[in-house]
């Protein structure tokens, strides 16, 4: 009987083994900071989203200046121009492109847009989900890292199983998923367990098994 218990016991852990073997995680890769989706620059540059606050200047033009709060479809409505599509733009190219609208009321507009409070698309955004702290969504900087994301999510919880979470990439229109350990990046300052994250990147943190 107790031979019969220990061959099943082995057989279960091969098992278990051959499941974990076939995994189809990744060790990742040192990661290249992306440029911004819509330049052709080497420096990233932010990308307006929705919910951000933008303040838009148009100069001698005080009446249709003012601050905008962009809608979830990704539109602001200024007192000249309705229903303008902000999202996916830098502030530069947005500026450019309400001067050629405006054009058509006023003579020469010379525009400036700023960033007051920011959101950025989806795309440009680093999502945390399970065992943080403060597991939400984090507007993608530039040079970001895997610290610098943590830090702004509070770290992890009590419950949090670190090592064992997973972070999902889109590499070449395909999504994959790597391994990373942040237990002993975070609780043990293994700096080199650091990588750089990209936007679009979700970062999952399970809880452990006690």
């Amino acid at each position: 009987m107790f031979q019969s218990k220990a061959i099943f016991a082995c057989s279960t852990f091969l098992l278990l083994i051959g499941i974990n073997g076939c995994s189809n995680t990744s060790t990742l890769p040192e990661a290249t900071t992306r440029q911004s989706l819509t330049t052709n620059v080497n420096d990233y540059q932010y990308l307006i989203g929705p919910g951000d606050s933008l303040t838009i200047f148009v100069w001698r033009n005080p009446e249709v200046s003012g601050n905008f709060l962009v809608r979830p479809d990704g539109k602001v409505t200024t007192s000249l121009v309705e229903d303008i599509d902000v999202a996916g733009r830098t502030p530069t190219m947005l500026a450019r492109e309400i001067e050629e609208q405006l054009s058509t009321y006023i003579n020469n507009p010379r525009v400036t847009v700023s960033v007051n409070s920011f959101s950025g698309p989806l795309s440009e955004q680093v999502r945390v989900i399970g065992e943080a702290t403060n597991a939400s969504a984090v507007s993608y900087t530039e040079h970001m890292t895997l610290l610098d994301l943590m830090i702004a999510v509070g770290g992890l919880t009590e419950f949090a199983d670190g090592n064992n979470a997973k972070l999902i990439r889109v590499v070449n229109g395909k999504q994959k998923t790597f391994e990373v350990n942040i237990d002993d990046l975070v609780r043990e300052g293994n700096i080199s367990q650091n990588v750089d994250m990209l936007p679009g990147d979700i970062v999952i943190i399970p809880e452990a098994w006690f």
